[in-house]
């Protein structure tokens, strides 16, 4: 059974992505526009936002060496902040303790911390009107559209508001 989210619990809040003007604007770094947003919106926020700096499938080491060997962070602490090619663009989730479901910068941080059981807070870049379901890897990859950009940030607005 999943615990009831409370933000106040959370310490830090990390953002998946890849580094590098390339990966800027791809779904695959959603993790990281998110953070730019909630850094730009809400600087006040007691619990710290930052953006991994390694590539997605490393961002475990990015997590234990940044954090958690310096701050003796709990994991449960811990906010991971990604894209999730399962949800549909303008949707998101926030879960506790679950698998990775494929996704490689997320089963990095499980490897690395040894558990499951960290806060994610998983939003969708699925178009939903997608007709024939793409491989995630044949998406993620390329630039945001302008009109899912704005859904985006829209996204991050109820998201910020629940955040509070």
């Amino acid at each position: 059974m999943q615990p009831e989210f409370n933000p106040r619990e959370i310490q830090f809040g990390i953002g998946l992505g890849n580094p590098g003007k390339e990966y800027g604007n791809t779904y695959h770094n959603v993790g990281h526009l998110f953070i730019d947003y909630m850094n730009g919106k809400n600087p006040e926020l007691k619990y710290k936002f930052k953006k991994s700096t390694v590539f997605m499938n490393e961002s475990g080491r990015f997590v234990f060496e940044e954090f958690l060997k310096f701050t003796n962070l709990k994991a449960q602490n811990l906010l991971v902040v990604h894209d999730d090619s399962d949800l549909a663009l303008g949707r998101f989730k926030l879960s506790f303790g679950s698998g990775s479901a494929g996704h490689k910068g997320v089963q990095s941080v499980i490897d690395a911390l040894k558990t499951k059981n960290f806060w994610r807070l998983r939003i969708g870049v699925r178009s939903p009107q997608e007709k024939n379901r793409q491989k995630a890897e044949d998406f993620v990859l390329k630039t945001i559209k302008s009109s899912d950009k704005k859904i985006l940030l829209e996204v991050f607005e109820k998201i910020r508001n629940q955040l509070a």
